[in-house]
């Protein structure tokens, strides 16, 4: 029988335990932290073998195959020695890709990867497809293989997802964007995280589609040294594109071969112009798939956002606060400021990730009043705005943050949380900083 161990022990983790087991293998559990009271009751009762607090080597480095949580760094000196020993390491992605017979299809990008791939579910339910929603959002997709029956599954797919990919084969992938991100994950070096991105589209075939942003400088650059065998489709802002779909005007305009579709911006659920972008991908999927325009139609007009991006929360006394925790990076803070039309108090800050911030400084200039800097280390932020916007405060926690934007701003403001950072400093995740937002503006 062959050993199977699973590094990381939360959702992703304990989903491709339960498929391992399903498929025969003796499974083995491990993680550094200690393991939640729910899941510790789902490996309890299907009798899975774990270990929490600790990683006992003996017990790892036997192993004939590797499953690790996207969460682990894959410079962490375990990792090093389970490569040394030349143990095969997928991601949970990986792993439950071969025991499904759905289609899938994959979604990845810098930003806008989770409101697109919610966005495609919604087409997709609304089609009456039985259709699975895993990856970086949903369920554990492994432990959906396991226990569920769909025919489609939407994954969003992260660069750390992608990193071990094997065989991963989607039948229809995408590429939304690219910046630079988890710069500190890949050397610093931005070709690195580009190269783990383009790996969705790697063992994808003639049958297959690949859905691109032909506006994106660096997607274009990546097609200028290497190609895919899938059909490609762009998308884009700024011109017509035969196949494909593009805006123009005031429409957007979708074709897929003799299929046409075409809808107004200002029917679309989600506004700005990056949420155009996202639409257009999400429509191109629903087409290739032979979904009825009508259906995508009405699935881009009634989709409601998704919690944590550019969510809004509450008004008091005419100050507007906008929940847009997920912003992790740079570019989604352009994305954001981007849709503002009234002037900004912008909480920012937390675990940097080997930021730059001067894409950001033309709406800085033009829109940000104020910014209350919320993390442990804001001098990258201070020395970057200082000389542009004359109000900055420091906090260091939610409540003194939010507090601080209120008695900053005036009736018609908006206090917009976009922070540009990761969340470990001062928060366990981007969501529990966005609910600890919502509670402290409550409380106002």
């Amino acid at each position: 029988m062959e050993r199977l161990v699973v590094i990381g022990g939360g959702e992703s983790g304990v989903g491709a335990s339960i498929l391992a087991q399903k498929q025969g293998f003796e499974v083995f559990l491990t993680d550094l932290g200690e393991i939640k009271p729910e899941y510790k009751m789902v490996l309890n009762q299907k009798q899975i073998s774990y270990e929490e607090k600790k990683h006992s080597e003996a017990k790892i480095l036997n192993a004939d195959w590797i499953i690790k949580s996207p969460g682990i760094s894959k410079n962490s000196a375990l990792i090093k020695k389970i490569k040394e020993k030349n143990i095969k390491i997928s991601s949970e992605i990986e792993f439950a890709s071969q025991y499904t017979g759905a289609k899938l299809i994959a979604i990845t990008g810098s930003n806008g990867k989770t409101t697109t791939t919610s966005l495609a579910y919604h087409i997709f339910k609304n089609a009456g497809y039985k259709v699975g929603l895993a990856g970086n959002i949903g369920k554990s997709f492994a432990w959906q293989v396991a226990e569920e029956n769909f025919d489609y599954y939407i994954l969003e797919i992260s660069s750390f997802q992608l990193d071990d990919i094997q065989n991963f084969k989607p039948h229809i992938s995408m590429i939304l964007n690219l910046s630079p991100d988890h710069l500190d994950e890949y050397g610093y070096n931005y070709q690195n995280y580009i190269d783990a991105k383009f790996k969705i589209t790697k063992n994808q075939d003639p049958q297959d589609y690949f859905i691109y942003n032909e506006d994106d400088k660096m997607i274009l650059e990546w097609f200028n040294k290497n190609n895919t065998e899938a059909n490609r489709f762009p998308f884009s802002l700024k011109s017509e594109v035969k196949n494909g779909a593009y805006m123009d005007g005031d429409n957007i305009k979708i074709q897929v071969n003799s299929e046409r579709l075409e809808m107004k911006i200002n029917e679309l659920a989600l506004s700005g112009k990056h949420n155009v972008a996202n639409s257009m991908a999400a429509g191109i999927a629903g087409k290739l798939s032979k979904i009825k325009s009508e259906v995508i139609k009405q699935s881009l007009a009634d989709f409601e956002a998704v919690e944590h991006r550019l969510e809004f929360t509450y008004k008091i006394n005419g100050i507007s606060f906008i929940n847009d925790s997920k912003a992790t990076n740079v570019n989604s803070v352009y994305y954001a400021l981007e849709t503002m039309n009234s002037p900004v108090i912008w909480i920012v800050g937390g675990k940097d990730k080997g930021n730059d911030y001067t894409e950001l400084i033309p709406f800085v200039e033009q829109k940000v009043k104020a910014i209350v800097c919320l993390g442990l280390d804001n001098t990258k932020i201070i020395e970057t705005f200082k000389d542009i916007v004359s109000e900055i405060v420091e906090t260091q926690s939610m409540k003194d943050a939010v507090q601080a934007a209120y008695s900053l701003g005036k009736k018609d403001d908006v206090v917009l949380l976009s922070p540009a950072c990761a969340s470990f400093d001062l928060f366990k995740n981007y969501e529990d900083r966005g609910n600890q937002f919502k509670e402290e503006v409550k409380k106002l």
